[in-house]
């Protein structure tokens, strides 16, 4: 078996792509949960609008981690000259930044909808709010993080023959 296939560059693609997927899919579910609770709330008090858009700023960020995972990797494949390990490591990733994402968003998403229309009629429940969607926040940043070490490692992969 070659080391490095010609087939390899696509595990890498798929790593670019699951980075860049689930983690947009997990930011969309958090933004339209959490900007359903919104609605809600601005019939009752206008005025906590912008207060409330805390859980959608923050779905946002989870899809810039896998923007920046998936630019990282889509710059370390090559045409030629890229083994299968550095593939597998790509694809770990991507999938690693991605997934985390999807579960971050869920979180962002319910949390977001459940506190914002708590807010309406108990304004003690906002920091409770943000103390709970930053803990959602960062399994985000968790899945980001080991995404760019796995990422430093495929650049030490063996070179192809």
């Amino acid at each position: 078996m070659s080391v490095c296939p010609p087939y390899a560059p696509f595990f890498g693609f798929a790593g670019v792509a699951s980075a860049m997927i689930f983690s947009t899919v997990g930011a969309a579910f958090g933004t339209s949960k959490s900007g359903i609770g919104i609605a809600g709330l601005g019939t009752f008090k206008p005025e906590l609008i912008m207060k409330s858009l805390i859980p959608v700023v923050m779905s946002g960020i989870i899809a810039v981690y896998g923007l920046v995972v998936s630019v990282l990797i889509a710059g370390g494949l090559k045409p030629s000259d890229y083994s299968l390990y550095a593939g597998f490591i790509h694809l770990g990733a991507g999938l690693a930044c991605g997934f985390t994402g999807l579960a971050a968003g869920y979180a962002i998403g319910y949390v977001g909808d459940s506190c914002v229309r708590a807010y309406v009629f108990e304004s003690k429940v906002f920091v409770t709010m943000v103390l709970i969607l930053i803990f959602g926040e960062v399994l985000g940043l968790y899945g980001l993080i080991v995404a760019l070490i796995m990422n430093s490692r495929a650049s030490e992969a063996a070179r192809c023959p």
